[in-house]
C-alpha cells in the first residue's frame, strides 16, 4: 500500500472548535463519536472506525453517503475506538498520525489516551496530539519541539525508564539523564529558545506542551 505522508484521528469528546495546529490535506479518520467532533472542525473523515456508540446513526449515514468508509466493531472489543483509528492510520501507510482528543470528561479515558499515544505498536509512525489546549509529542530517538521562550515543557518518560534523554534549548537541560516513570524530573521545563532538541537513546519521552495547541 503506498505510504501517506499523515493521517488525522479525531476522538470522541468536546474541544476547541478552532485548532490552528491541524495539518491541511491530511487523509481523517473518526474514531466513532469524532465524527461529530472532526465535522465540527470542518474535517471530511475518508473512513469512521468504532462500535458506534456515541457517534449519531444520521451522521455515520451522511458521511458514508459522502464517500467515506465505515468499519464497524463489536460493543465487546478488547480496544478502544481511538486505538482501532490508530491501527486504521497505520494500515494506511501513514509516516506521521496527529490525534485530535479532548482532556474533559473521565480522567480514566484521558490517562488511556496519553499511554496509547507511546504504544510500541505505533512506533513506526512519528505522532503527534491535540489534547484539549494541549500540544503533545511522542519522543523517540529524536524530536525538535517548537515552541515560544518561556513557553512550559514537561517530559514524561513511557513504558519503563527513557534512557540517555538529552535536551537542547530548554531552561533546565538534561545530559544524558534517565528520567524514571513516576518521576517528577521533567515536569515543568521551560522552552528558552523557539526550538528546543530532544533525544532519547533508549525508551520513549511524552512531550506535553500546555496551553500550545490553540
Amino acid at each position: 500500500m503506498q505510504d501517506i505522508d499523515t493521517v488525522v484521528v479525531v476522538a470522541a469528546g468536546d474541544g476547541p472548535d478552532d485548532l490552528p495546529g491541524l495539518p491541511g490535506g491530511a487523509t481523517v479518520i473518526a474514531a466513532d463519536g469524532g465524527l461529530h467532533r472532526a465535522l465540527a472542525l470542518g474535517l471530511r473523515p475518508s473512513l469512521v472506525v468504532g462500535d458506534f456508540d456515541s457517534a449519531e446513526p444520521d451522521a455515520v449515514k451522511a458521511a458514508e453517503r459522502a464517500g467515506a468508509r465505515v468499519v464497524r466493531h463489536p460493543a465487546a472489543k478488547d480496544a478502544t475506538d481511538l486505538e482501532l483509528a490508530l491501527e486504521e492510520a497505520l494500515a494506511a501507510g501513514a509516516r506521521r498520525i496527529v490525534v485530535v482528543a479532548s482532556a474533559e470528561g473521565r480522567l480514566d479515558h484521558l490517562a488511556g489516551v496519553l499511554l496509547l499515544l507511546g504504544a510500541e505498536s505505533f512506533a513506526a509512525a512519528e505522532i503527534d496530539a491535540l489534547v484539549g489546549d494541549a500540544l503533545v509529542h511522542v519522543v523517540r530517538s529524536e524530536r525538535v519541539l517548537h515552541g515560544g521562550v518561556g513557553d512550559l515543557v514537561t517530559l514524561l518518560a513511557l513504558n519503563g525508564p527513557a534512557e540517555g534523554v538529552s535536551t537542547d534549548g530548554l531552561v533546565y537541560p538534561l545530559h544524558g539523564e534517565t528520567l524514571e516513570p513516576g518521576s517528577s524530573r521533567g515536569v515543568s521545563n521551560v522552552f528558552s529558545a523557539p526550538d528546543a532538541r530532544i533525544t532519547v537513546e533508549h525508551g520513549v519521552v511524552l512531550a506535553i506542551l500546555p496551553g500550545a495547541a490553540t
